[in-house]
């Protein structure tokens, strides 16, 4: 019988060229300039003004309103641009001056980046007159006037005087004020019904991984606790909300009521295509006393910047998905400051990650180093355990098992240990999952020939779609997908194949899981795949220097002959398991009697 050697040094040439191959092809596109689609930057811009319009006079209930009537304020600042519509005395615009957007036109970030334009934000407050007619501000026309940093917007209805007040502060906030005045003389009721309509734009290259990103945010509990709901409907009857939130991939637009929100529930529903992914409806309660609405709020505009959101002290932090618990904890004081550390070193974003994966290797090395040595011992002692098969192939299979783990325990092979670096792998891979697509550092971020690593690169772009592939190949997914496989053709000579009958062929899934990757990888971010391209290349490497340099199969076997030689001490585990197989065969074997029986 002939013993698996794993690879030669033809194979070791082999994998070298490949390498070389795969980084002169990444080279090449680096410098490729992309020609495509530049024709078309300033079509329908007529269209969308017209929509405007045609928009503002569908959502007017007040039939004595026109588009001319009505007015805008802004105010800015270096952070935030906003606008004020007199029709409901809202926001009704908001650019974040410092980021750009993707266009799908151009495929490059350089639109404006607004998270409220083009009516895709609405709310306002909601009561009743002593007549059951219902009121609410968003039907209403306001006169605006603007003091310094500052806009009053002023409504009367019925001789009531209801006030909006916004004052433009740093740091992406904006402090929102209501007085009422008169309102008591109109109303009997106590609270007021704040209703927010918000349609979430397509800022981002992925659409499906920005879609997937969007969804409610908020908290309770004076602060203290957090939650989301990117389901359906929400419902939070009971809390009392601090404050609410539509969260995407970057940035998140959040309002805080002071006295809180109560009551609360919204829902929420997919947009298939178009320029808005989402579309979320909030409602909850705000308190009035004496029938007068006199309540503060607060609006946050903001980018999903770790620093920024802990500095509000408001639990915004948790807005940011970066993973629960301990996956959590490994983003925010492992992954990002040594991100950080290494980005102010003035490398690109690409080769940060590099060397953030060759310090994650050599963190990993010595549990790597114990899992290759156990792979060098099971081939040493595969001889034994291919002589106890054969000998025991007409037998009871758990005697088989038996005989079989019996050696193990000679040669002092512990086969667990070996499922170690799958487990410590776990929970690194989901928090990298977690990273690089929430990671705003990395954002609009090009390597190569990905524009952002934070979104799939796309240069293979296909004529037709794939069922959970798309319309395109990541070529950074393509490079990792060949790397695994070729680490799991390495790492797989040693692996025993089953031997009974209607058992998976272990070999097979190994090879198929791979393949399964790419199509995950394909519509992530890029960021994900170079990680795991270099991560797995870095593997290969480590598995030849262990193997031909390292690692010696004589002084192996010479230390398996030794361990066979020392009287054995059972573990826990290892008497566990020889007791069930016992009390398994002693339960077969009184079935089988019964059987003679009968």
């Amino acid at each position: 019988m002939q013993e698996n050697k794993g690879i030669d040094k033809s194979q070791m040439i082999s994998f070298a060229v490949l390498c070389l191959v795969l980084f002169g092809f990444m080279f090449y596109f680096q410098n490729k300039q992309s020609k495509e689609e530049q024709v078309k930057a300033q079509e329908q811009k007529t269209e969308q003004v017209q929509n405007a319009v045609k928009q503002t006079q569908a959502n007017n209930i007040n039939p004595n309103v026109t588009p001319s009537a009505i007015q805008t304020a802004s105010l800015n600042n270096k952070e935030l641009n906003v606008e004020f519509s007199s029709l409901g005395g809202q926001v009704s615009k908001v650019q974040l001056s410092e980021y750009k957007a993707y266009d799908h036109k151009t495929d490059k970030a350089d639109l404006p980046l607004y998270l409220i334009d083009k009516k895709n934000s609405n709310y306002g407050f909601q009561f009743k007159d002593k007549t059951g007619k219902v009121i609410n501000t968003k039907d209403l026309v306001f006169t605006p006037a603007v003091n310094g940093n500052a806009v009053t917007m002023t409504a009367n209805y019925n001789g009531a005087v209801i006030q909006f007040i916004y004052t433009l502060l740093p740091k992406y906030t904006l402090d929102f004020k209501v007085r009422t005045k008169g309102l008591a003389a109109i109303t009997s009721d106590n609270k007021a019904d704040f209703i927010w309509d918000y349609s979430v734009r397509n800022l981002e290259k992925g659409r499906a991984q920005e879609q997937s990103h969007s969804e409610f945010s908020y908290a309770f509990n004076n602060y203290k606790d957090y939650d989301y709901d990117g389901r359906t409907e929400m419902s939070e009857e009971k809390e009392t909300l601090n404050w609410i939130g539509v969260k995407q991939q970057f940035f998140s637009s959040v309002i805080e009521a002071k006295n809180g929100f109560t009551q609360s529930k919204g829902n929420q529903e997919a947009i298939e295509e178009g320029e808005y992914l989402k579309k979320l409806n909030f409602e909850g309660f705000v308190q009035m006393t004496g029938s007068e609405l006199n309540q503060d709020f607060t609006w946050y505009f903001m980018p999903l910047d770790l620093p920024l959101l802990k500095s509000y002290d408001k639990n915004f932090d948790e807005i940011l998905p970066l993973g629960w618990s301990f996956i959590g904890g490994m983003n925010r004081y492992f992954f990002m400051p040594m991100y950080n550390f290494i980005a102010g070193w003035g490398l690109t974003a690409g080769w940060v990650i590099f060397l953030m994966t060759i310090i994650v290797k050599l963190i990993l090395s010595p549990i790597m180093y114990k899992q290759h040595k156990l792979s060098a011992m099971m081939k040493v002692i595969r001889p034994e355990i291919d002589e106890a098969n054969a000998k025991f192939k007409d037998a009871d299979p758990m005697k088989k098992q038996q005989a079989t783990m019996e050696i193990y325990r000679k040669a002092g092979v512990n086969q667990m240990a070996g499922c170690l670096p799958a487990l410590v792998q776990i929970p690194i891979f989901y928090a990298l999952f977690r990273f690089f697509p929430n990671f705003i550092d990395l954002r609009g971020q090009g390597f190569w020939f990905a524009k952002d690593l934070t979104a799939y690169d796309d240069l293979i772009k296909l004529p037709f779609k794939i069922p959970f592939l798309g319309d395109h190949l990541s070529v950074f997914a393509l490079a990792c997908t060949i790397v695994i496989l070729i680490y799991t053709v390495m790492t797989s000579g040693n692996m025993q194949q089953p031997q009974q009958e209607g058992m998976p062929n272990m070999k097979v899934l190994m090879y198929i899981f791979p393949i399964t990757f790419l199509f995950f990888l394909n519509t992530s971010a890029s960021g994900l795949s170079w990680y795991y391209f270099v991560s797995n290349a870095i593997n290969i490497l480590i598995i030849l220097v262990i193997k031909y340099v390292i690692l010696d199969e004589k002084k192996i076997h010479a230390q398996i002959q030794a361990n066979k030689e020392k009287p054995k001490s059972e573990g826990k585990f290892q008497k566990k398991m020889r007791e069930m197989m016992e009390k398994a065969q002693n339960q077969q074997q009184i079935q089988e009697q019964q059987k003679k029986k009968k």
